[in-house]
């Protein structure tokens, strides 16, 4: 009888403790660069909290402006909870190949990497060696995320302060100079009303006989339906 009161009563201390609420963090798969460095690829994937919709997002970047090639980002999401991730995914990458096909993109170099788990990393500061090359043969690659208060959209209303960033890419060598490599003016929607970002990751590569590019991974931490979600963008430019 001990035994047996001693379960009902961690049973009823179980039933009074709070459920555990997360929002969803999308995976990150890294397409690649085209052979001359003027694209960049990646996608997002995964689950949508609430709802349990796969969804699967295509993002294709010219390097050269920092702005989406025409007729992307794919956007994927299948409003059925019984529809595999695969679908989503496979459905997502069909409507890539007419953009650039999967077989033209190379990965480049994955020089710096922090997840949205990462907690001993500043999420707001990242500095790399662009190439795995030891001793260095290239300056340092220092980049710096500021949030930013904006003027709050009109379908945030109600849910707190919405953020935007400026991102900075921070001269390591003496005489370099601090230059902007992205500034918000306005929030885009697509964003989903953001509460703040981190630096996710650096992924370079180096062309030959063209300039070297880089893009800049970042977490956007937004409004999701059982918490906070993250989903992901990308910020371009030539080393």
């Amino acid at each position: 009888m001990p035994t047996l009161r001693l379960f009902a009563a961690l049973a009823a201390l179980l039933l009074t403790l709070p459920a555990a609420r997360a929002g969803d963090t999308a995976t990150v798969e890294i397409l690649g660069f085209s052979e001359d460095g003027g694209i960049f690829a990646f996608e997002e994937y995964g689950i949508q909290d609430g709802s349990g919709f796969p969804y699967a997002n295509r993002f294709y970047i010219d390097t050269t402006s920092d702005s989406f090639l025409p007729g992307t980002p794919i956007r994927v999401r299948i409003d059925d909870e019984g529809a595999t991730l695969e679908v989503a995914r496979q459905d997502a990458k069909d409507q890539g190949q007419s953009v650039i096909s999967d077989a033209e993109l190379t990965p480049g170099f994955t020089a710096g990497w922090n997840a949205v788990t990462e907690h001993s990393a500043d999420p707001h500061r990242m500095m790399v060696n662009p190439r795995p090359v030891e001793p260095p043969i290239d300056e340092a690659l220092e980049f710096r995320l500021e949030e930013r208060h904006l003027q709050q959209p009109e379908n945030c209303e109600g849910m707190g302060t919405i953020i935007g960033f400026h991102l900075l890419r921070v001269g390591t060598a003496p005489g370099d100079e601090t230059t902007t490599v992205h500034e918000d003016a306005t929030i885009p929607s697509s964003r989903r009303c953001p509460l703040g970002y981190r630096l996710t990751g650096i992924q370079t590569y180096h062309p030959q006989g063209g300039p070297a590019v880089f893009a800049v991974l970042i977490a956007i931490r937004s409004f999701g339906f059982e918490g906070p979600d993250h989903r992901f963008i990308a910020v371009t430019g030539q080393l």
